[in-house]
Formats: C-alpha cells, structure tokens, sequence
C-alpha cells in the first residue's frame, strides 16, 4: 500500500515539475514566469520528497526530506520576492495583452 501512495506522490509531483517547466518556456514575460518556477516547482519538489519519504519509511530519510521541504517552502517564495524586486528596480517591462486600452 505505500508503493501505492508513494508512486502518486511521486507521478503528481513529476506532473507538478513538468507543468513548472512549461510556464517557464510558455509565460510571457519574468514576472509570470517566475511565479510559475517558484510555486508549481516547490509544490512539485514537496510532493517527490514526500513520495521518497513515504517509500523509504527510514526516519533518517523522512527527516531529510521534512528538512528538504522545509528549505524549499522557506527559501523559494524569498528568491522570488528578491528577483521580483530588483526586476522592478531595474524597470523590467511588464507583459500587458494586445487589447489592453492603456
């Protein structure tokens, strides 16, 4: 049973990580882009650690990956905010649409 749980943990977090990947390829412009690297990215990388934390069952390797996930939910949103704000310091177009009256 948890071969079970572990697989769909690992397959939507794999989901998560591809869906992160073409955001960044597909997103218009580093603002969009960058909010797709950061939260579908973390989520995918928390839902993979999970999944090996649920396979291996060790408490040593459960810890490791709590403490992975940890760092990813601590240090993801922060570099983002830090990229996000030296983006606008340093006035990087926004991606307005073609209809967009202004």
């Amino acid at each position: 049973m948890t071969d079970i749980i572990a697989s769909v943990l690992i397959l939507m977090g794999s989901i998560m990580t591809f869906a992160a990947g073409v955001g960044i390829l597909r997103l218009p412009d580093l603002f969009t882009r960058m909010h797709a690297a950061t939260k579908v990215g973390t989520l995918g990388s928390g839902l993979t650690m999970a999944g090996a934390a649920v396979y291996f069952g060790d408490p040593g390797i459960v810890l490791r990956c709590i403490l992975i996930i940890g760092f990813l939910l601590l240090t993801a949103p922060i570099g983002a905010h830090m990229i996000g704000r030296a983006a606008l310091s340093l006035k990087i177009p926004v991606w307005k649409p073609k209809d967009d009256p202004e």
